[in-house]
């Protein structure tokens, strides 16, 4: 099949959909992507990206069609509007004859925020006769409302007419979790289009032991146990719950290692230093392939939610990397999210902002045993191969994809 996968974030940047390219065409598929300048998390334009230079690339022998956009900068509202609309403008003026001599089986569309990805996707399926795959990561309008970036009811009113429209004009809308389904065919998508397809993480994330003398050892404490978080540092992250268990278990041999970036990091590291959290280390953003070793330095992984109805019905990412890596992990989250840490045994799940029950499952695994801690690293990693397994996903979307070609 000819596939093009259009995206607004794609490598050098790090999102899910540069496996999935990677898997199709390893499965024999002519694969090109039609993306943007890379910008994210920082908000800049990486180093040797211009609005008019590399607008042709390639990851490992992917043919990558870049259009030129706005960069997030400081992530402000006008700014992310900016970045969202600019993508959409250069993407519907140039991509049709950037990519004029190619013809296309399937347009797969790879919608985290923003929804409007959908526009410019839909264009070139409808120019090149294609059926139009749409995997929804983030629900709109709905994320908007939860995150707290609109509030405005016209502005998300708006949002919605236009999520009614891309759904209709999709083929297949593949949802993230079980719990969009509801909330995608509530918004307008037929329900007989809509299934589920979860995320998975690269093959790169596995169970590794790390050699003595590894970097990455030098910046995350061994005399302690250490308690990791690894992501996005945003507003949805709830990073109140963890900084607020640190506090209330300062005096405890535990450490706090944070791994990331994103609009709330200086606001986490104020508070570290505001409220003098010795024992909280927040490291940045590391290369993605860097990610097993760090994660196999800790003795537990964390992830945490807001409090919101639309935050209950996703599956985070890092959820299925740390399952990947054996990992055993804590989470503060509702919905989805706690039925797959629940259902695969591979630790403990409070409730999104219950930080009392959070701090406490955190000094009850400190105090558990490495027998203990091992037998949850392995129901994680069993879990993960039956319920995420990479090979088994991608051929179930490629039975799909030649299905709906039938």
């Amino acid at each position: 099949m000819k596939i093009l996968v259009v995206s607004q974030y794609f490598w050098p940047e790090s999102f899910r959909i540069n496996d999935l390219a990677l898997a199709l065409k390893e499965k024999g598929h002519d694969v090109t992507v039609l993306t943007g300048m890379p910008n994210y998390p920082a908000g800049k334009v990486y180093d040797g990206y211009t609005w008019w230079s590399k607008r042709r690339d390639y990851m490992d022998g992917v043919p990558i069609v870049r259009v030129p956009l706005f960069a997030r900068r400081e992530s402000k509202g006008w700014q992310l509007a900016l970045n969202y609309l600019s993508f959409v403008f250069f993407a519907c003026l140039l991509a049709p004859w950037m990519l004029r001599k190619q013809s296309f089986d399937v347009v797969f569309t790879f919608e985290v925020s923003p929804v409007t990805v959908g526009i410019p996707a839909i264009l070139m399926a409808n120019l090149k006769s294609a059926k139009h795959f749409f995997w929804v990561q983030d629900l709109w309008p709905e994320t908007l409302s939860a995150t707290g970036a609109v509030q405005s009811p016209k502005i998300l009113s708006t949002v919605g007419r236009l999520v009614r429209w891309i759904y209709k004009h999709c083929d297949t809308i593949l949802v993230q979790s079980k719990g969009f389904i509801k909330p995608a065919v509530a918004a307008g998508a037929e329900e007989e289009k809509v299934h589920y397809f979860p995320n998975w993480a690269e093959v790169l994330y596995q169970p590794i032991t790390l050699p003595s003398d590894a970097k990455e050892r030098e910046e995350v404490p061994n005399d302690g146990f250490v308690a990791m978080f690894a992501g996005n540092l945003g507003s949805a992250q709830s990073l109140e719950t963890i900084v607020d268990a640190a506090k209330q278990l300062k005096d405890e041999n535990i450490y706090w290692v944070f791994l990331g970036d994103g609009r709330r990091r200086d606001w986490l590291e104020k508070e570290v230093s505001d409220k003098n959290l010795t024992k909280v280390k927040v490291l940045g953003r590391k290369a993605m392939e860097t990610m097993p070793a760090y994660f196999s330095l800790a003795d537990v992984m964390l992830v945490t939610l807001r409090d919101d109805p639309v935050m209950a019905t996703t599956i985070p990412g890092k959820v299925q990397s740390y399952l990947a890596c054996g990992k055993p992990m804590i989470g503060a989250l509702n919905g989805s999210g706690m039925e797959v840490i629940q259902a695969s045994k591979a630790g403990y799940c409070v409730h999104s902002g219950a930080t009392q029950d959070f701090s406490d499952a955190v000094l009850r695994m400190s105090r558990m045993s490495e027998d203990e801690l091992e037998s949850m690293g392995k129901a994680a990693r069993e879990y993960y191969l039956a319920h995420f397994d990479r090979e088994y996903l991608v051929q179930k979307l490629e039975q799909q994809m030649q299905e709906s070609l039938s």
